[in-house]
């Protein structure tokens, strides 16, 4: 096995998705331990950055999610300081994070995305949502683990749904809805790994139900037709390399109820609890928690 030094794995932070990450890192660092490596675990919420180099740190594990950790920050820290990390590098991991923007990527390059709109204060809210159709989803554009969503019913609601999400970003879209089905598709090492089909309890794959509940049903394989899976996984491999995607990460999708994928969103350091996707995904894949965490931090990178 690769000597990979002394390896701190990033976890905690400040965003509103610390105790998801903190539950990441627990997971990774006794993987990492478990196959002998010599991990620590460091929560920048609670220790200067800065002190990766002052105790040795060779390699960082980002088990980070949200803000501060998945949004190019902590990236460009660990580019200053000369330490290889996992995942994306500070564009891609910008990009992902802002999902206006990975949008327009997508949208310049022709992939398939659902109908959306920015939302102000300012705007026309019932316009919006006879152009859109009912029921919309309302989110901030820079917060994952589905923080801040609401599913809009009516019109009325509209106004309300935003107000939320702007509590969480100055950024906030309303997309149409796209009755399908949801899934998502993981990257690692330049390949896409089996695709998960989602079927939540809850009306949406919320926060509740990624977390929380254990009712939410997760298939893989995913049951679609083989050819069908290989488009989504292209597409995947497709739009996580359209915003510069690095090592590993997870490509989500809604499906069209015609059969068409539309792209949703990407994680650039997604979750690794017990609840977690990519784990699963990779166990179809015949790789171990173990093998998959040794493999993620074997492709760590400088810039």
């Amino acid at each position: 096995m690769k000597n990979f030094g002394k390896v701190a794995v990033l976890m905690g932070g400040s965003s509103a998705e610390r105790e998801v990450s903190l539950k990441s890192g627990a997971a990774v660092l006794a993987a990492l331990r478990k196959s002998n490596v010599d991990a620590h675990a460091f929560d920048p919420a609670a220790q200067d950055i800065h002190a990766l180099l002052d105790e040795g740190y060779q390699r960082a594990f980002i088990a980070l999610h949200g803000r501060f950790g998945e949004d190019g920050t902590v990236q460009g820290a660990l580019e200053l300081m000369g330490i290889p990390y996992t995942g994306s590098g500070v564009l891609a991991s910008a990009l992902a994070m802002d999902k206006w923007r990975s949008k327009l990527v997508w949208q310049a390059a022709g992939l398939p995305i659902p109908e959306y709109e920015l939302l102000t204060a300012d705007s026309d809210f019932a316009a919006i949502a006879a152009r859109l159709g009912l029921p919309l989803f309302v989110k901030p554009a820079n917060e994952g683990s589905s923080v801040g969503i609401t599913k809009v019913k009516q019109a009325s609601e509209l106004r309300a749904a935003y107000e939320e999400a702007a509590r969480h970003d100055k950024l906030v879209l309303v997309e149409e809805f796209v009755g399908g089905g949801e899934y998502t598709a993981a990257i690692l090492g330049g390949q896409a790994l089996p695709v998960i089909k989602i079927e939540p309890a809850n009306e949406f794959y919320d926060y509740e139900a990624k977390y929380l509940r254990d009712d939410t049903r997760y298939l893989c394989p995913s049951g679609l037709p083989q050819g069908k899976e290989e488009e989504m996984q292209h597409l995947a491999q497709l739009a996580f390399a359209l915003i510069g995607g690095m090592g590993w990460g997870r490509v989500d999708f809604l499906m069209g109820e015609a059969g068409k994928p539309y792209l949703l969103e990407i994680n650039t350091s997604p979750g690794m609890t017990d609840h977690s996707l990519v784990p699963m995904a990779a166990r179809q894949a015949g790789m171990s928690f173990e093998q998959l965490v040794l493999r993620i931090l074997e492709l760590a990178h400088v810039g």
